[in-house]
């Protein structure tokens, strides 16, 4: 089969170069590195299920009222309990998990461990839904990226990482998975936009009243000016923007090689950490990254088809 695609505007990704493509990979690589540091600024001061449902929930609301102005299909009420599912799973758990751990761990570690989305996804598609048929090749990876993150974890004389705050990273890195893998038994509606910004609203939502209940609210949390650029940045440039250039890539390249943003994300969130912010490297952590960044590389470089 020819290795292009006839896009909606007319022209081909594949065959030559598209300015656009080069545009929505930078939008993924550098603008998803990037947010992890934006959430470190932004808990600071910010609390963090507010600061993450307050992201969610605007970004999710303006995607989703987009779709509707431009006359995509309203979702049904089974549809909507399967956005329900969707935005507990992998906004609820995950961003309300991530945003509170940031607190305590820096932004490129916390990046290095998100980066376990591929390595969790192979193993919730072989082992509990059973999507997938049990290879040695890849159950080997996903071990090698899991004792990177054991590596990462190991006492160290330069820096010590507060273990909780990272299992609580990893534990909405599985939720994230988990709701990615069990989308794919839902009854969904048929826009992916539709489905994003419909879980990413309810998600938000729910997010909002968490903290709501958890007294985040009482008083009403003080946000300076850096936490408030921060909050607008994450919203505009980290859900807006490069969600819809990966929505956007989607539809025109493999997933596989538009799931490469999962190892440069972390070298970016690393980088930019130590410039800007500060933040440590130490020998195990790069031992720890480089073990994880592979594994992902191993799992990512499998054919298409596969």
């Amino acid at each position: 089969m020819a290795n292009t695609q006839v896009s909606n505007e007319g022209t081909k990704t594949g065959a030559g170069f598209d300015l656009r493509v080069m545009l929505a990979f930078l939008s993924i690589y550098v603008l998803w590195g990037t947010t992890f540091l934006a959430i470190r600024i932004a808990v600071r001061e910010v609390p963090p299920l507010f600061a993450a449902g307050t992201r969610m929930f605007i970004a999710g609301g303006v995607l989703f009222i987009w779709t509707q102005l431009r006359g995509a299909a309203w979702p049904s009420p089974r549809q909507w309990r399967s956005l329900a599912l969707m935005g507990g799973l992998m906004f609820v758990v995950d961003y309300g998990l991530l945003f509170w751990a940031e607190k305590y761990v820096p932004s490129g570690i916390a990046a290095v461990l998100s980066a376990t989305v591929p390595l969790m996804t192979i193993a919730f598609e072989i082992f509990a839904f059973r999507m997938l048929p049990f290879r040695w090749s890849l159950v080997g990876a996903v071990l090698m990226g899991f004792g990177g993150v054991g590596v990462l974890l190991l006492p160290d004389t330069h820096q010590s990482l507060p273990v909780l705050p990272c299992l609580a990273i990893l534990v909405g890195t599985a939720g994230w998975c988990l709701g990615t893998v069990w989308s794919r038994k839902l009854a969904l509606p048929q826009s992916r936009s539709v489905t994003s910004g419909g879980a990413m609203m309810i998600g938000g939502a729910v997010l909002l009243v968490l903290s709501g209940a958890f007294g985040e609210m009482h008083p009403w949390p003080h946000v300076s000016r850096s936490a408030a650029l921060a909050l607008a940045y994450l919203i505009s440039c980290g859900s807006l923007l490069a969600f819809t250039a990966y929505v956007w890539l989607l539809g025109r390249m493999p997933a596989s090689t538009v799931a490469s943003y999962a190892y440069v994300n972390p070298v970016i969130a690393v980088v930019l950490g130590y410039f800007v912010a500060g933040e440590a490297i130490t020998p195990r952590m790069v031992a720890g990254a480089a073990l994880v960044l592979i594994s992902v590389y191993l799992i990512l470089r499998r054919p298409a088809k596969a």
